[in-house]
């Protein structure tokens, strides 16, 4: 049996009605991304890190709030990581830009994407954004550490043994200086290559080689990499299977002519260097050491999975000397000391200090001391090898009354300086020498017995000047008389 079924007009109005609200409905609260203007990847690090993204809306409350959703280094948003957000005040507009930046905490990848999200829960998230390749996901990488660094202890070159090993490494010289090194950077990781070509595998601060080669480290930010944050280059050939003989030179030759900054002691190159004088661990891991005595030296040099060892006995062809005073005693007012040098330095010659200032009348190996002060001799050898050596003695005078201020300066004398005692030679004493004329001459704190430094002027008399000294226990004045 047929039947019959009518549709009226009336009930077909009502159901394209009910039709255009759940369609309408359908078709709001979208969010829709535009592609990242002139943008592929997201390269950020300390010095750049701004980023903007535009999408368009409709039919979103004042009050909503949009925000940047990164998603995991997969791509997934199962747990994404929020960004920057944005207030939608002018709900009438068609588009918003949020700036964000990416985050400083953020493990790089080449696969991370992003959205926009809104604050209504009802409210899909926006499909995700295209870069300027049309890609959905891309590299975004924060890069901790921008700039070239060291391997190897900035040596350029190493040596490595036919069947040995060397170990490459990243330096870190000053680690309580974080931006000094990518090391102090615990999430960064890096490629290495041999002859240009990229090693596979390798990520680590360290590479452990055992053929030659050219190698170098570069930071690994994948497609954000950049060949300017890389290391020095590194040219590693090889030495033989057994080692190489080890020889040491001495640049000032042996016996060698010992001075004040000594001799310097070369090893054959290798890669690290343990150093020992008569035995006793000396210098550093270094090629070169510095040699101020005479002595047995040896270096053990590694060469990459083969070590050997050199010596040199060391000697010098210098002179000895000897001073017969202790580095400081006590001289008391009107007391003298006689100082003597003993040395077998060949024609030897003698030059005596006081307070740093040469006194030109001491020339010989004996000084008579009758001041107190700072005193320094020099004894040099003037043929053969020419070398000077150095003794430094105190004088310390007691504290006396006013009258223990010296009022004479002889000028052609042992002592031609104005000396006071020990009490006032302190930072806390202020003295004063005035002219006869009224002229400040010297107006010093911490004086050290060293005046006159330029001469006098005699003219027909021994010129007079006037001293104050000003301390913790009061004021002493008097008067200096300077003769020749």
């Amino acid at each position: 049996m047929i039947r019959k079924i009518t549709l009226s007009l009336t009930n077909c109005f009502l159901f394209l009605s009910v039709f255009f609200v759940v369609n309408s409905k359908m078709q709001a609260q979208t969010i829709v991304p535009q592609t990242l203007d002139g943008l592929e990847k997201l390269c950020a690090g300390n010095n750049f890190n701004e980023f903007f993204a535009t999408f368009s809306y409709i039919d979103f409350p004042a009050g909503t709030t949009f925000v940047i959703e990164l998603s995991d280094s997969q791509g997934n948003f199962t747990t994404p990581i929020a960004t920057t957000k944005l207030l939608a005040t002018d709900v009438s507009a068609t588009s918003q830009t949020i700036k964000f930046a990416v985050p400083t905490t953020l493990v790089g990848a080449d696969t991370y994407s992003f959205r926009v999200k809104s604050s209504l829960a009802s409210a899909q998230p926006s499909a995700r954004f295209k870069n300027t390749l049309g890609n959905t996901s891309f590299p975004v990488y924060f890069k901790e550490y921008e700039g070239s660094f060291v391997i190897n202890n900035k040596n350029d070159t190493a040596l490595i043994c036919a069947g040995g090993s060397l170990t490459l490494s990243i330096n870190n010289d000053t680690p309580t200086d974080i931006s000094s090194s990518p090391v102090n950077y615990s999430k960064i990781k890096y490629k290495w290559y041999k002859d240009d070509v990229a090693i596979a595998g390798q990520s680590s601060k360290e590479l452990v080689i055992t053929t030659p080669g050219k190698y170098y480290a570069e930071i690994d930010y994948g497609l954000c990499s950049d060949v300017n944050f890389s290391s020095n280059r590194v040219n590693v050939t090889t030495s033989g299977s057994g080692g190489s003989a080890v020889s040491i030179t001495s640049s000032l030759g042996n016996p060698y002519c010992a001075g004040v900054d000594g001799t310097v002691l070369t090893a054959t190159q290798g890669n690290h260097y343990v150093w020992k004088k008569d035995g006793v661990a000396f210098g550093g891991d270094t090629r070169t050491v510095n040699a101020k005595e005479s002595g047995v030296y040896t270096v053990a040099v590694d060469f990459g999975g083969c070590s050997s060892t050199g010596t040199i006995d060391l000697k010098s062809n210098s002179f000895n000397a000897s001073i017969d005073v202790a580095d400081e005693f006590e001289l008391k007012e009107g007391e003298t000391l006689s100082v003597t040098v003993t040395t077998d330095a060949a024609s030897p010659t003698f030059e005596w200090y006081l307070n740093n200032n040469l006194i030109s009348t001491a020339t010989t190996e004996s000084f008579s001391v009758n001041a107190i002060g700072t005193y320094k001799v020099k004894i040099s050898q003037v043929s053969g090898c020419l070398s000077s050596r150095e003794f430094s003695f105190k004088a310390k005078g007691e504290v006396g009354p006013a009258t223990a201020i010296p009022n004479i300066i002889n000028l052609s004398g042992t002592s031609p300086y104005w000396n006071i005692p020990d009490v006032y030679k302190n930072a806390s004493t202020k003295v004063m020498i005035i002219s006869s004329n009224g002229d400040m001459v010297l107006d010093v704190s911490d004086y050290q017995g060293d005046w006159p430094q330029t001469s006098i002027d005699f003219k027909n008399v021994n010129p007079v000047y006037y001293y104050v000294i000003q301390s913790d226990t009061g004021e002493k004045k008097g008067s200096i008389t300077v003769i020749r």
